[in-house]
């Protein structure tokens, strides 16, 4: 059975997949979660990620795009795009801890992006953790 992180690992290679052109992807979501594992609760957990990430794109982009200092969000990279995606997604409409998320983000960058990307997606999702009360 799968973990929460291997959950949200599968959602990033999703949002990956149909960021970059992908679009017939949303046939095989439930292949994919079948072929992790994700079962369950956790099935519950990725759909409902994965759904809310896709339903709420446009504003959680818009709240991304609120904090990239120097770039847009079509200039960064499409890992690094979709892993602020989904934290960004959880840190606004999810009950879980803030800093939990965070650090997942964090170690879904260390494990699928390169050496900078961890430090960016922290103190993206640490702006945006921050100031999502205001």
């Amino acid at each position: 059975m799968a973990t929460r992180h291997q959950v949200r690992e599968t959602i990033v290679g999703i949002l990956y997949a149909s960021d970059i052109g992908n679009e017939g992807i949303d046939k095989f979501v439930d292949d994919l979660f079948e072929e992790k594992k994700i079962r369950n609760n956790q099935l519950e957990f990725a759909k409902e990620l994965y759904s809310g990430v896709k339903i709420n794109l446009d504003s959680v982009d818009e709240v991304i795009n609120g904090y990239l200092k120097e770039w847009s969000l079509k200039e960064i990279g499409n890992i690094e795009r979709a892993i602020l995606r989904l934290a960004t997604y959880e840190i606004l409409h999810s009950d879980l801890d803030d800093a939990v998320v965070i650090n997942e983000a964090i170690e879904l960058a260390k494990k699928l992006s390169n050496d900078t990307s961890p430090k960016f997606i922290n103190g993206v999702l640490d702006a945006v953790m921050k100031n999502k009360a205001k």
